[in-house]
């Protein structure tokens, strides 16, 4: 059987995540409750209404803070109280149109919160590893067809993109800065993320979601831009590896870096590809005709290609993808049909963990 995580190690740790509230939070928290960490989360309220938050009751589970990121006192109060050992860093506005109507907001939540986080690692003695998660958007686009490597030229092209490409370079300043040398030995690593799809993601301005909603109305899917390539991969891929790593360099400061995960070669989709994907698994699964348009609203930037090289995750770890986009998407419609019948989302989740862990 083929273990997602390190059960042993994760018992019994203490486990700050910021953005818990979110949908790859709520994940993330599953994934370590399931091995037996003490959870604790710093968040605003959850961002949609459903929420896979509210829907999982993740709220009950674990010790949960409210809070804003670019808040450094109370998010120094909450730290200093909890004295984790290893932080996972998620807390962002992670919308690309949402950054061009809120600049200044997604670059105080992304930039700033990144500050405040790693001044609250700084000054807490307790904690050994921090993991910043980021985004494949960090890298300057050039458009090319082969992936972008971790040595590559960091300089997103929109508010989002370029604040994230921000949170690197804050996260290596501070690295060089206040955690080198004799000074604080905490393993500090940065990992970017392709487009990441699952189960109860009910975000504003994302493609699955955007399917599920209409699905769930019986709606037909309105596409903005079908002819875009992304790299496409189920949420517990990039979740399990942040883990991974967050243990390799708490055992070891020697694997702290900066790591990309993606999906293969062959799970790089365009969006048309990807929203077909779904009609046909809705269609299979539940008997259901789906259908959509293309309806180019001429909004702002969006790149048309980017994919990721993950050679360096691979050989350094052994790491290879479990799910293709194929069955990641199986398990979205199987994800949105328990939900549209009412059913435990706690429990649909933790099946979803442990198939995917089988």
């Amino acid at each position: 059987m083929r273990e997602m995580l390190d059960k042993e190690f994760y018992r019994g740790k203490k486990v700050l995540v910021t953005g818990h509230t979110g949908f790859k939070g709520t994940w993330l928290c599953a994934l370590l409750l399931q091995a037996g960490a003490k959870v604790i989360g710093y968040a605003l309220e959850p961002p949609t209404s459903p929420s896979i938050f509210g829907l999982t009751e993740m709220k009950e589970r674990i010790d949960s803070v409210t809070g804003d990121i670019r808040d450094l006192a109370h998010l120094k109060e909450t730290v200093c109280k909890a004295q984790p050992e290893i932080v996972i860093h998620m807390a962002a506005q992670p919308i690309v149109r949402e950054s061009y109507k809120n600049p200044v907001y997604t670059y105080g939540t992304n930039v700033m919160g990144t500050v405040n986080i790693l001044e609250c690692v700084r000054m807490c003695p307790s904690i050994r590893s921090f993991v910043n998660v980021t985004t494949d958007k960090v890298y300057l686009n050039r458009e090319w067809e082969w992936g972008y490597r971790e040595n590559e030229e960091l300089n997103g092209y929109d508010p989002y993109s370029n604040s994230k490409s921000c949170s690197e370079l804050v996260t290596g300043c501070y690295k060089n800065s206040f955690f080198s040398g004799d000074e604080k030995m905490t393993a500090i690593s940065t990992v970017r993320a392709g487009n990441v799809i699952g189960g109860g993601d009910f975000s504003v301005d994302r493609i699955i979601p955007d399917c599920v909603r209409a699905a769930l109305e019986k709606k037909e899917i309105i596409v903005r831009n079908p002819y875009s390539t992304r790299p496409y991969q189920h949420v517990l891929e990039p979740l399990t590896v942040y883990l991974m790593i967050a243990q390799k360099q708490y055992e070891d400061i020697r694997y702290a870096g900066s790591y990309n995960v993606g999906p293969e070669e062959t799970d790089c989709y365009t969006t048309g590809e990807l929203v077909t994907l779904f009609c046909d698994k809705w269609n299979e699964l539940t008997g259901e005709k789906m259908n959509w348009k293309n309806i180019h609203d001429g909004g702002p930037h969006e790149a048309n290609y980017l994919k990721l090289d993950c050679s360096k995750l691979k050989t350094t770890f052994g790491w290879t993808p479990v799910w293709d986009v194929e069955k990641a998407m199986e398990k979205i419609v199987e994800w949105t049909v328990a939900y549209r019948e009412e059913k435990d989302m706690f429990h649909v989740m933790c099946e979803q963990m442990e198939m995917f862990a089988g």
